[in-house]
């Protein structure tokens, strides 16, 4: 099992660990720990570098993380330096933050679950239950969601036991609950006084960090189904 590190410090830039597992057809590695973000959620895995090779891509296979690198892969008890490509993390760090104040204003003014999401680094887009969305709502929302960035709240994070977390009200908050049963321990991602809910990726501590967020086009996608695209700068 591969302790994951981003899980309680996104800002781990560099750490320390030793290969586990060698996965040759892969081009893959294991790791005792790893601060490398796999992916999921909407948000894009980690790449940076392993020791002397480059982490070209990250994926979870059971409990562990697999590390795809170029180059010759290291033998199983190496001990490797891991160093993330910061500058790509912190901008999706920023972009995920504001995927959330998005979410949480929308449905906290609307009652709109979100139907699906995704993003890359400065730019995403969420689909929401909504009827109707037309530029006049759009403003409303765009205008909403920057005051909340300016507001200057913290986000905290918590993994808590799965009875417990359920026990939050609207802890889920996409329209299909997307946590295995087999999950015993739930990560929150909270925006204190705007948003909580469950979500394994990661964010910035204080919303003052997202910069200005920017709506940059929304769509229709079917009769209750609206997509407005988000740029952050």
């Amino acid at each position: 099992m591969t302790e994951l590190l981003y899980q309680t410090d996104s800002y781990l830039k560099e750490f320390d660990a030793v290969v586990t597992a060698v996965i040759p057809d892969e081009k893959a590695v294991s790791l005792d720990r790893t601060a490398f973000y796999p992916g999921g959620g909407g948000q894009p895995n980690d790449v940076g570098m392993l020791a002397d090779l480059n982490v070209v891509k990250v994926r979870k296979a059971g409990d562990d993380v697999l590390h795809v690198v170029n180059g010759d892969l290291p033998a199983i008890g190496t001990r490797v330096r891991g160093v993330i490509n910061w500058d790509r993390r912190y901008q999706l760090m920023r972009t995920h933050t504001a995927m959330h104040i998005l979410c949480g204003t929308v449905f906290r003014d609307y009652g709109a679950q979100v139907t699906g999401g995704d993003m890359e680094p400065l730019k995403g887009r969420m689909d929401f239950e909504f009827e109707r969305l037309q530029k006049e709502l759009v403003t409303v929302i765009e205008a909403a969601i920057n005051r909340e960035v300016r507001a200057g709240r913290d986000v905290r994070v918590k993994i808590l036991p799965r009875d417990e977390a359920f026990q939050i009200p609207d802890l889920i908050r996409t329209k299909i609950n997307l946590l295995p049963e087999g999950i015993q321990k739930v990560r929150t991602v909270e925006i204190v006084g705007l948003d909580l809910q469950a979500d394994g990726g990661t964010h910035v501590r204080n919303t003052l960090e997202v910069g200005q967020i920017r709506v940059v086009d929304y769509k229709s996608k079917g009769a209750i189904n609206k997509r407005i695209y988000i740029e952050v700068s």
